[in-house]
């Protein structure tokens, strides 16, 4: 049984960005597996580790990666003028995407079948992923001669599916639609059990074998379930990208594409790839804790100045990059009329008067005319306003370090389904405009003396 997926090439002239960014999100079921993504594809571009643990010695020009609980990652390239001179070009993404996670004790028994416990991680779509073909993949931490290792793990093969009830016993299903209590009816089939068989034993000796552990040496592990099915291009002439995770892998990848291609300017670019987004973001990885002024006042220490740190920020931006809302063809009516963003018609600004977009006048303006540089078609977001806006790190991210934002995202369909859809062009229109940002080839407004 195969563990672990291989890593594809990193990103070069001539792999196109729509073409790797099928290859980044077959790669990454989990958050863990696209934040190595991440670190591997760095490292090869030049990118150097950095060890939280240790002290930093940064450079004017540097480039360096910095991996968080192995689950959030932010690569780095240092300005060649101090931070509290030049300020921080920030771009903010998250990596994880609504699923269904293991418990600890992860086997049930029930009519012969042996099931996964799980329980839901952030607010999928749950009827999405019934009648799929799936598999398991996370991190397992397994005790060797009196020490803990932690490995990622990925079984790759479909192993469980949750089967829906036959209509001819669920009779209104079509006209009622399909209610799934997230505690009774979430359990997929792993097979059949054998006689005499514990639940929990079969299970975590499935998942020794995928660490290379006996059950009895597995102390823990962060395993979620993912469908199986890849990455591909669908529409009449290939237009759209079909995956699952593209919320937010797609913009983990532009922001990945777009640092690694940037040129070395005079402000710090940082980007910032959080977990947790889909639950809060309040963990010591995630947007709204610690970890962002954490970073950023290490780098600005590294070119003591004073006020270092608060003056990089007066000097800077976060684009928080996390995909938008296009309109419905089958609910346009969801949609507030002219704020209506649409596949391939390039990114989305997203603004909320309330503020659960980190936009304002300025910094929307800015990124449109980054966009407009680039020579790049943008679009607007506004949410009906007899309807709840959902929110993003910006806000977060903007609360907790005092840096301006802009909240930005390509469009999509079926946000939180097992499998999403996006416009195939979109991807490399936000990378080119990253990448710009990244560069610094715009001043910022609130910037300039």
């Amino acid at each position: 049984m195969a563990r672990t997926r291989p890593a594809p090439a990193p990103s070069s002239p001539s792999v196109a960005v729509d073409d790797d960014l099928l290859a980044f999100l077959d790669a990454s079921p989990t958050p863990y597996h696209a934040v190595e993504q991440v670190r591997a594809r760095l490292v090869a571009a030049g990118f150097s580790p950095l060890d939280e643990r240790a002290p930093w010695s940064l450079q004017p020009g540097g480039r360096h990666v910095v991996v968080r609980n192995g689950s959030s990652v932010a690569a780095l390239r240092v300005g060649t003028k101090p931070p509290a001179e030049a300020g921080f070009r920030l771009v903010g993404a998250h990596t994880d995407s609504p699923n269904l996670r293991l418990k600890p004790r992860p086997g049930l028994a029930s009519v012969g079948h042996l099931l996964l416990d799980v329980e839901v991680y952030g607010s999928p779509i749950l009827a999405t992923w019934t009648d799929r073909d799936l598999s398991v993949a996370g991190r397992v931490t397994v005790e060797r001669r009196g020490r803990l290792e932690t490995r990622l793990v990925d079984l790759v093969r479909p192993v469980a599916r949750i089967s829906n009830v036959a209509i001819h016993l669920n009779r209104g299903v079509n006209e009622d639609g399909l209610k799934l209590d997230k505690h009774r009816h979430l359990g997929p089939t792993l097979g059949l059990l054998g006689s005499g068989e514990d639940a929990t034993t079969a299970v975590l000796e499935a998942v020794g074998r995928a660490a290379d552990a006996d059950a009895a040496a597995v102390r823990g592990f962060d395993l979620a379930l993912y469908d199986t099915a890849k990455a591909a291009y669908v529409g009449r002439a290939g237009e759209l990208v079909a995956s699952a995770r593209l919320d937010n892998l797609a913009s983990c990848h532009a922001a990945l594409t777009a640092i690694v291609a940037a040129p070395t300017a005079e402000s710090t670019a940082v980007a910032l790839l959080f977990d947790h987004e889909e639950v809060g973001s309040e963990t010591a990885e995630g947007a709204a804790g610690a970890w962002t002024a954490d970073l950023l006042g290490r780098v600005a220490d590294a070119f003591p100045a004073p006020g270092g740190l608060p003056r990089a920020v007066a000097l800077s931006l976060l684009v928080s990059a996390d995909m938008a809302h296009a309109v419905h063809p089958n609910a346009p009516e969801k949609h507030d009329g002219v704020h209506a963003p649409r596949l391939n018609g390039g990114p989305v600004v997203k603004t909320n008067a309330s503020r659960r977009y980190g936009t304002d006048g300025e910094t929307g303006a800015f990124f449109r005319s980054v966009c407009r540089a680039e020579g790049v078609a943008w679009q607007e977001f506004v949410t009906r306003a007899d309807l709840a806006c959902g929110s993003t790190i910006g806000p977060l991210v903007a609360a907790g370090v005092g840096v301006r934002t802009v909240d930005v995202g390509n469009p999509m369909l079926s946000m939180h389904s097992v499998r999403e859809v996006c416009g195939r062009a979109d991807a490399a229109a936000m990378t080119a405009v990253l990448r710009r940002v990244f560069a610094a080839s715009d001043p910022l407004p609130w910037a300039r003396p």
